[in-house]
């Protein structure tokens, strides 16, 4: 199963999840550090204040990923780096940072991917609102103008957003993620506000001469149980009406504006419900609507749903009250996550029909209780996981999918947001006492792959 010509093979991180140093060369503080260091937010305790160290490391890293062969990076900005409170003037050294490792990562022969916003959200921006109001938008375009004018003339490739569902449901509608609020209504505000952001920062950054400007969401296919092991099984009216609404909360609701200038229905009717839609202002859409290049596909697991009552969680969730979800039957990873690699298939053929842009998987990987073994690590379930949905991504490709590349999450072990340290998605261990990296037996399998470009 081999992959096209030029077909981009790399992995993927984040600022606040590697970085460390938290409080070095003027870097501002995030809604990530304060909810971290709210007792009960996160497992153990743990904070992202050392994280894997990688602001002092990066030289190793960057070497790491050349012995492993890795095509492209994809790694974000830290905005409270760059602009500690969010706004005004820019501090250098925290842009040197930046500069150094996107040079680094030339002279090695990988291509830089960088995510302007990966939820690392400048505390100062948050006390006033945060995403919840609409000027947050408008520091963001700032904010992304200021990193393109510092690293533009060397990298090509930009998303403006990762995942802006979980930003603004998980952090304004559960509370589960940073800044930990538990309003609806003010989670489908963040969720427009953020498409407002991507928007006009992609205006800038085209403006300014980006050539590349990807949108990365997180995506599943939504599922009912008929479903999940028979593509072809029919479900019940019900249950094919819940998984409509939620395809629409979950995909629709970021894609549709972004891609086509339109909020599905079911977007609207859950803002009328929560407060109503006076935050969608005339004229937004069009903003929002900036040509894109490519979609980002961040894919772990489908989603599975069926017409019922839903848990009173799922009231964060606006639209989603009276809809059941279930867990797909098919064995897990230690995040509990089910296995379901045609999943991604299904996705990026679906993504491929209604939107006719070419795609990138950005973030696709799993965690596993890995365990080190005089010096090794033998992790068989996560090779197995990775190779099963390659296959379905090279199915995919064949059956018509633009696919343009495929990037692992993640490079390193990590800080895993609410989950701490427990949970362990890199290919390359981490030792958090010691910062000792050990490439994991699926780093070494992820790298014949890309020398053989493919299965």
């Amino acid at each position: 199963m081999i992959f096209p010509e030029n077909f981009v093979w790399g992995a993927a991180t984040a600022s606040y999840q590697i970085e460390g140093a938290v409080k070095e060369d003027g870097r501002g503080q995030s809604i990530w550090d304060t909810f971290s260091h709210t007792a009960g937010k996160v497992a153990g305790g743990d904070t992202g204040d050392v994280a894997c160290d990688h602001y002092h490391r990066y030289h190793d890293d960057v070497r790491l990923m050349r012995e492993l062969e890795l095509g492209a990076y994809r790694f974000s900005i830290s905005w409270p780096r760059v602009q500690p409170d969010g706004s005004g003037p820019v501090n250098p050294r925290g842009l040197a940072f930046y500069d150094r490792l996107v040079d680094e990562l030339l002279a090695a022969g990988i291509t830089p991917y960088v995510t302007l916003y990966h939820w690392d959200l400048p505390q100062a921006l948050e006390d006033a609102g945060g995403w919840a109001e609409r000027d947050t938008a408008y520091r963001f375009a700032e904010y992304a103008e200021a990193v393109h004018a510092a690293l533009g003339d060397r990298v090509r490739d930009w998303a403006t957003l990762n995942e802006p569902w979980v930003a603004a449901y998980l952090g304004y509608g559960s509370g589960v993620h940073a800044p930990g609020r538990r309003d609806p209504a003010a989670a489908l505000r963040a969720a427009h506000h953020l498409l407002l952001g991507h928007g006009l920062a992609a205006r800038r950054l085209r403006d300014a001469g980006a050539e590349s400007l990807m949108l990365v969401v997180n995506s599943a296919p939504v599922l009912t149980p008929a479903q999940v092991n028979d593509p072809s099984a029919v479900p019940g009216a019900a249950d094919a009406a819940a998984a409509h609404r939620v395809d629409a909360l979950l995909t629709r609701q970021f894609l549709d504006p972004a891609v086509h200038g339109t909020y599905p229905e079911e977007v609207l009717e859950a803002a009328e419900r929560n407060g109503g839609a006076a935050h969608i202002l005339d004229g937004d859409l069009e903003l929002i609507n900036a040509p894109i290049d490519l979609i980002g596909v961040n894919y772990y697991n489908p989603c599975v749903v069926e017409a019922g009552p839903g848990e009173p969680a799922d009231a964060a969730w606006p639209g989603s009250e009276d809809v059941r979800f279930r867990a797909a039957d098919a064995p897990t990873t230690a995040m509990g996550w089910p296995i379901v690699p045609d999943g991604l298939s299904r996705l990026l053929l679906r993504l491929s029909e209604d939107y006719r842009l070419p795609l990138m998987v950005t973030e696709n990987g799993a965690a596993f209780d890995d365990v080190v073994e005089d010096g090794h690590v033998h992790d068989d379930d996560r090779v197995s996981y990775l190779e099963g949905h390659l296959r379905e991504a090279c199915r995919a490709v064949e059956a018509g999918a633009d696919l343009r590349g495929y990037l692992v999450w993640s490079l390193l072990d990590n800080f895993e947001w609410a989950e701490g340290y427990r949970r362990r998605f890199g290919i390359v261990h981490v030792d958090y006492a010691t910062q000792a990296r050990v490439p994991k037996d699926s780093a070494l399998w992820y790298r014949d792959v890309i020398r053989r470009n493919g299965l």
